[in-house]
């Protein structure tokens, strides 16, 4: 800089806060029911009973048994247009809206917008069963010959709309009359901390003044567990449901199917502040990344190490300044293997100190929505200043060397929070978000 000139000062940075969470999952629906069970330890893990799992490679689930949808969605016949994980997104949205306190008037609905989390939305062969009766008998050309002719017509037309990923952020947009920026992230394990970041960002481009983020998931129907039963690692344990999603221990076996939703209004820090709203924390970085090709690229978890340090860089902020992280911790063998070694590859000897948490332990894996729910543990925990225990973590795995936490909940060490997730095929993403 020249003698004489002054520095321009750059445009002021946008803050992005968190004002409203809903959860609807298999250890409670609501923040004040989702907090206390984890707190105090109670597990949403037990044997399936949705329907008969005596011919399944798994017979465990964790699922949401108190569920009554219509109590959230704004008219009951749109039930027959959604999906069961459609169910649980949209009731956690109308939940997070009440959370905030965000209610008609006192925002430009052109200036709210949606951006959710959706995975895999399997169909069940119920649905289409009166279309294929009869068609097992005939040969190849009678058969396709009939279904084009006859069964076609046997599906509702609507049925295509149960199944569509988008259905849960169009349905949320709908409901709270969210006119502003839409869209819908599909990258599984990783959708909920990917639609957080879009949302950040649509603020930041001032194109909106609040967002409704989330992601929700089910794998509650014997398709889904059959397929990911050849592909996954999901627990085998035929006694004790409750002690089977081990994270990051080394008797673990597998994870455990579950369903659940959780919800978040993200709004501008002067907006949020304008209105009087309560704030759970500002999300101050994230990041995400993709393990790349190669085993070494895969076994070290590049994913998880890109997506952490260029949280960091956006946070502004040193790795020894994380309180605390919400690990995907997914029960698997291979999987916390690949995830310890990253954070080891990130902290440095810090990984041995920082506390760890893993909340799959309580309610399972359950896609897109998972990642979510635990989100929005991360966040009750900076508002309660306490980090619950995980669950089932006896025999800790001395190739991880992490500082899991177990027993009882303890107290927070630190404001600021780092929440990770990671698909089975490396997509990774990090947010860290600090209590004000």
């Amino acid at each position: 800089m020249r003698q004489g000139q002054t520095k321009m000062a750059g445009p002021e940075k946008i803050r992005t806060v968190i004002t409203g969470v809903g959860v609807v999952s298999p250890v409670g629906i609501g923040v004040d029911r989702f907090w206390s069970s984890l707190i105090e330890g109670r597990t949403g893990i037990g044997y399936l009973t949705a329907f008969s799992a005596d011919e399944l490679p798994s017979r465990l689930a964790a699922e949401v048994t108190d569920f009554e949808p219509t109590n959230y969605l704004r008219d009951r016949k749109f039930l027959k247009v959604m999906s069961r994980e459609v169910q649980l997104g949209v009731s956690s949205a109308t939940l997070a809206m009440q959370d905030s306190v965000l209610s008609p008037g006192l925002i430009d609905p052109t200036r709210l917008g949606v951006v959710y989390g959706a995975g895999r939305m399997s169909t069940s062969p119920q649905e289409i069963v009166e279309a294929v009766s009869g068609l097992d008998v005939l040969d190849d050309d009678e058969y396709y010959t009939r279904w084009g002719e006859d069964s076609v017509g046997k599906i509702t037309p609507l049925w295509l709309l149960r199944q569509l990923p988008n259905m849960p952020a169009c349905h949320i947009s709908i409901d709270h009359d969210a006119r502003g920026p839409n869209n819908t992230i599909t990258s599984r394990d990783s959708s909920a901390l990917l639609a957080l970041a879009e949302a950040v960002r649509v603020i930041e481009r001032n194109a909106a003044d609040a967002m409704i983020v989330g992601a929700c998931g089910s794998n509650i129907s014997a398709i889904d567990i059959a397929k990911l039963s050849l592909y996954e690692n999901l627990s085998r344990r035929k006694e004790h449901p409750e002690l089977a999603c081990r994270p990051f221990d080394l008797d673990r076996d597998g994870t455990v199917v579950g369903e659940g939703a959780a919800s978040f209004v993200v709004e501008r820090y002067e907006h949020a502040i304008a209105r009087g709203a309560e704030i759970y924390a500002e999300v101050v970085g994230f990041g995400s990344g993709s393990d790349g090709k190669g085993y070494n690229n895969g076994s070290g978890g590049r994913g998880i190490v890109h997506s952490i340090r260029a949280a960091l860089r956006r946070a502004e902020i040193q790795p020894t300044e994380i309180g605390h992280i919400n690990a995907h911790g997914k029960s698997t063998q291979r999987d916390d293997l690949v995830e310890a070694r990253a954070y080891h590859a990130v902290f440095g000897s810090y990984a041995k100190t920082i506390p760890v948490v893993a909340l799959k332990s309580f309610f399972g894996n359950f896609d897109a929505g998972s990642g979510a729910v635990e989100l929005a543990g991360t966040l009750l925990s900076l508002k309660h200043g306490m980090i619950p225990p995980t669950l089932n973590y006896e025999y800790p795995d001395p190739r991880c060397q992490l500082n899991v936490t177990y027993g009882t909940a303890s107290a927070l060490s630190g404001l600021t929070a780092l929440s990770v997730n990671r698909t089975n095929v490396g997509q990774s993403a990090a947010a860290i978000l600090r209590a004000l």
